[in-house]
């Protein structure tokens, strides 16, 4: 019976390194980006009407698992659109997201991979018209998730990754002018691209 208990726990250890290579130590993935905010709430005004828009841009982010579960994301991202800025002209806009926080994934070692994650750190809005530019820096929040379909042994497809995006820009001066502060809670981001598995 202990010779059979020993071989049994062996053979366990021997399996380890085999299910192991289903389950990644560490992600990269780089892709495109469909950022659209929503109505901008500006402090002491409320909502300005018609302020949505629409950018299109690229999402990279990285990931490390402590375990086959849980890990630890850092995301990057940069949206961009000209759009009419309350009839003065068209407006060339860029926005850069730089986030980081936990996610948690299935790994369950099969073809389809879900994960959720909670995103946080800082964005900064750039504007240029008529040869003047403005760039604003804030706090953002960014909770979602996505599904990965495994294509190769260490690539996958990510199939969506859809995030609530949440901004906070606090009051500032630019020219002597002062802003009060503004932010958005109706945006929504999504992205699709490739994962490189390790």
């Amino acid at each position: 019976m202990r010779k059979l208990v020993v071989l049994i726990v062996l053979l366990g250890l021997f399996a380890i390194p085999l299910m192991a290579q289903d389950t990644p130590k560490a992600e990269v993935f780089g892709g495109y980006q469909y950022l659209h905010t929503g109505t901008i709430h500006v402090s002491g005004v409320g909502d300005i009407p018609d302020s949505s828009q629409s950018f299109n841009g690229w999402d990279a982010n990285a990931t490390y698992y402590f375990n086959k579960n849980i890990g630890v994301q850092g995301d990057f991202s940069g949206s961009y659109a000209t759009f009419d800025f309350f009839d003065l002209g068209n407006a060339s806009s860029h926005v850069y997201t730089y986030t980081g926080g936990p996610v948690v994934a299935l790994n369950a070692g099969g073809k389809v991979n879900p994960f959720v994650h909670a995103l946080f750190g800082g964005i900064r809005l750039s504007s240029s018209q008529s040869g003047l530019s403005v760039s604003l820096n804030g706090f953002t929040t960014m909770v979602g998730g996505g599904v990965d379909v495994k294509v190769a042994p260490r690539i996958a497809f990510r199939l969506i990754q859809a995030d609530w995006v949440y901004f906070h820009f606090g009051s500032t001066t630019i020219a002597g002018t002062s802003f009060p502060s503004l932010s958005g809670s109706k945006n929504v981001r999504i992205a699709t691209g490739i994962v490189f598995r390790f």
